[in-house]
């Protein structure tokens, strides 16, 4: 029998998506960059928020739960001052917490076609089919 192993990439994206979770986070998508070709993360981590202070919030939310798990803070946190667009760098995972209008505007997840998309549910607390 084969023994899945738990990463920590693996425990970071949960730590991720818990932190969009807990505030509400709308739409959280997860795009697996592992199989595309030079890409500068294995993951990004998408949702957004309905006002600048719910973006803010979201990216909070992230850091603490994030530090809470792991004892780890992001590399580097750009946008938190316009609110439209907060990104948190972990390395392996970069988090991306849009304004709604904002992330309509940049359809990031189309930017990434080739990559592996699916959506996280938190009704079932899982992520869910593959978009």
């Amino acid at each position: 029998m084969k023994k899945s192993t738990v990463t920590p990439s693996d425990i970071l994206l949960d730590a991720v998506v818990k932190g969009l979770d807990d505030v509400k986070g709308h739409d959280i998508t997860i795009i697996d960059l592992s199989t595309v070709n030079s890409s500068i993360a294995s993951h990004f981590v998408v949702a957004h928020g309905n006002s600048h202070t719910q973006v803010e919030a979201l990216a909070a939310s992230v850091e603490k739960v994030v530090y809470e798990v792991l004892d780890e803070k992001p590399l580097s946190v750009q946008g938190l001052r316009n609110g439209e667009w907060a990104i948190l760098d972990y390395f392996d995972i970069i988090v991306h917490v849009f304004h709604q209008d904002a992330r309509t505007r940049y359809g990031l997840e189309e930017l990434w076609g080739d990559a592996l998309i699916s959506k996280f549910d938190s009704t079932h607390a899982e992520e869910s089919e593959e978009v």
